[in-house]
């Protein structure tokens, strides 16, 4: 790739784009002259190889700070990606069955009925245990056992199986339990061991306190709320009123903070530290997309996964009406897969996005892998404006 350092507004872009990519460096430029985005890094990967590796903007607006290569960000429910491939590797080595009961790795989850519940049902959102009827404090949440054993005591809100809804904070919990259960080890610690360090990634789930200084604040931004379609605002507004299970999913009942707070706690170091493992993944661009792209095939002499185990979690499992989110979303096990809410570049792309706009995805068809994360979180059921015009200018590239 060539240095392409260059002003997209007022804000620094630098990077290296491979010649044939130039219109993704430009779209990604665009992002903050035309689209404002305040600081944002973006990574493309074609058949195990990066071809895009650009970073701009600013990462702390108090602190005058600009958005550097090394900046870290944290990626909300982008997280839930690296959560799947660890229950995908378990079961691929044929230390998980996801279609056993999860009371067979985690005995006190048989409570309420639970005891048939398939661990498939915890990765395709179809558990029904998307919010707790226990209030539970941020600190009892961030010590992990307290947050487990509600959810291994209640009963499901809707019977298991039959429906559908995003799992938005419990799903870390659930699987990531699971995972503990069967490998001994935190789903952070098992993550970093079998994922991260064989292909040399900086992302975290329990970031070190050694590497907080690198994190890029999240802020909030609400200006785009004016251009959302009516009935994207009418569905926002049902679906996340005070009352509603996609607050209750995603403020967990006010431990994690209110939709007007935007980043809420997740800018605290205690969050950054602790294992919430739907929601407080640390990363770049750079290391989400070369896990992608090591999911579907060869990066640096590493392979993530067989191209059966792939075929496996991007199976439809869940597909129509969301509980949660009251829209058509499209699960596999534990990944989104393409589709109107969810769009990865075409059939067969899978991956996941987070709050506010990021996203990490892998096209096996096109061999592409490709992540964007950002601090500005806007308001809105899945990928904005920002990444569109990524994903359109990658698809411009691939002709």
């Amino acid at each position: 790739m060539t240095d392409n350092g260059v002003r997209g507004g007022s804000a620094a872009v630098a990077g290296e784009v491979a010649p044939g990519w130039e219109a993704v460096r430009t779209a990604f430029e665009e992002n903050f002259s035309v689209r404002h985005d305040l600081g944002a890094s973006l990574c493309v990967y074609k058949d195990g190889v990066p071809v895009v590796d650009l970073w701009g903007g600013t990462a702390d607006e108090r602190a005058g700070r600009p958005y550097g290569r090394d900046t870290l960000q944290l990626i909300f429910s982008s997280t839930k990606g690296a959560v799947a491939l660890c229950a995908a590797l378990l079961a691929e080595r044929g230390q998980l069955d996801v279609d056993a009961p999860v009371a067979e790795y985690w005995p006190e989850f048989a409570a309420a009925g639970k005891g048939t519940l398939p661990v498939a049902w915890l990765l395709n959102h179809q558990a029904g245990l998307p919010a707790i009827d226990t209030a539970l404090s941020l600190d009892q949440v961030l010590a992990w056992d307290p947050i487990v054993d509600a959810l291994a005591a209640q009963a499901p809100l809707w019977e298991p199986g039959t429906a559908h809804g995003y799992h938005a904070l419990t799903f870390g919990w659930l699987v990531g339990e699971i995972v503990r259960r069967v490998s001994g080890r935190s789903i952070g610690t098992f993550f970093r061991d079998e994922i991260a360090s064989p292909l040399g990634l900086d992302f975290w789930i329990g970031l070190p306190e050694e590497e907080e200084a690198r994190v890029a604040p999240l802020t909030a931004s609400f200006d785009h709320l004016t251009q959302l379609d009516p009935a994207e605002l009418e569905l926002l507004a049902r679906q996340f009123g005070p009352d509603a299970l996609g607050t209750r999913a995603l403020f967990l009942e006010g431990a994690f903070g209110s939709l007007e707070e935007a980043g809420g706690p997740f800018n605290d170091r205690a969050v950054h530290a602790a294992e919430v493992p739907a929601a407080n993944g640390i990363t770049d661009a750079r290391s989400l997309a070369r896990m992608y792209a090591a999911v579907i095939g060869d990066v640096d002499g590493v392979r993530l996964l067989d191209p059966a185990t792939v075929a496996d979690i991007t199976a439809v499992r869940s597909d129509g009406a969301d509980l949660v989110l009251g829209a058509d979303t499209r699960f596999g096990l534990g990944v989104m897969l393409d589709g109107a809410f969810s769009p990865f570049l075409g059939a067969g792309g899978f991956g996941h996005y987070g709050a506010g706009g990021s996203v990490g995805l892998a096209h096996p068809g096109s061999g592409v892998a490709l992540a964007y994360v950002m601090n500005q979180m806007r308001v809105g059921l899945n990928g904005d404006e920002r990444t569109l015009v990524l994903l359109d200018a990658v698809r411009s590239c691939l002709g």
